[in-house]
């Protein structure tokens, strides 16, 4: 058994009684399509999950292939939610605080589900989420760091890329399935061609088109 996979189990092992959730999101960069954040309540981590999830890790660090493994292990393994922030959420209230809601309410979900209210929130970056009514802490980097930011950061990343490919199907001249909507010169050069789409994130946008001005 890995070294790092037991450290990544650390914070999930020290609970003392606690259910411990982490949270994390997806999709925070990209100029088009929503961000979706997740929650995530390990039931069991004894050592045989911790075995099984020997290459869980940052779900940037890992291939598709793994994510998707992982992905379907920690649903069997865990309580947990999936939440998606649409484009006209971040529009309206910016993608930080899109973000934090879209966590506080998986995490608000995966609680609902719990026999108990003595719960912790470990929470990826260094934000907490606003008006929470429980315990919370954040880690910077932490979907390296915990187990089960890491598997939240896994649930949420293989979510989207599958809403992006979806996406992709209604749009295909922009690519999504490909660059998951993040702005790739391919990307910013479709939409210079077809213009933008009620999926596209306008702000995200501005400083390209100021600079496409800039030209003429």
């Amino acid at each position: 058994m890995k070294k790092n996979n037991l450290f990544l189990f650390d914070e999930e092992l020290r609970a003392d009684g606690n259910f411990l959730i982490g949270t994390d999101e997806a999709g925070r960069g990209p100029g088009a399509g929503g961000v979706v954040a997740a929650a995530v309540y390990f039931k069991n981590p004894d050592k045989s999950l911790i075995k099984e999830l020997e290459k869980l890790n940052d779900s940037k660090k890992l291939s598709e292939k793994v994510r998707e493994e992982l992905f379907d292990i920690i649903v069997e393994n865990a309580i947990y939610e999936i939440v998606l922030g649409s484009v006209e959420e971040i529009e309206k209230n910016n993608i930080l605080k899109t973000s934090l809601n879209c966590m506080k309410k998986a995490c608000l979900s995966v609680i609902s589900r719990l026999e108990s209210e003595k719960v912790s929130v470990i929470v990826d970056g260094n934000k907490l989420i606003p008006d929470f009514p429980f315990p919370q802490k954040y880690i910077v980097k932490g979907d390296g760091k915990s187990a089960s930011i890491a598997a939240a950061s896994i649930l949420a990343k293989v979510f989207r890329d599958g809403y992006m490919c979806e996406l992709d199907k209604e749009f295909p001249q922009y690519s999504w399935a490909k660059n998951k909507g993040y702005l790739t010169a391919e990307h910013l050069s479709a939409i210079d061609k077809y213009g933008t789409t009620k999926y596209h994130r306008m702000k995200f946008l501005e400083k390209h088109f100021t600079k496409q001005l800039s030209l003429f």
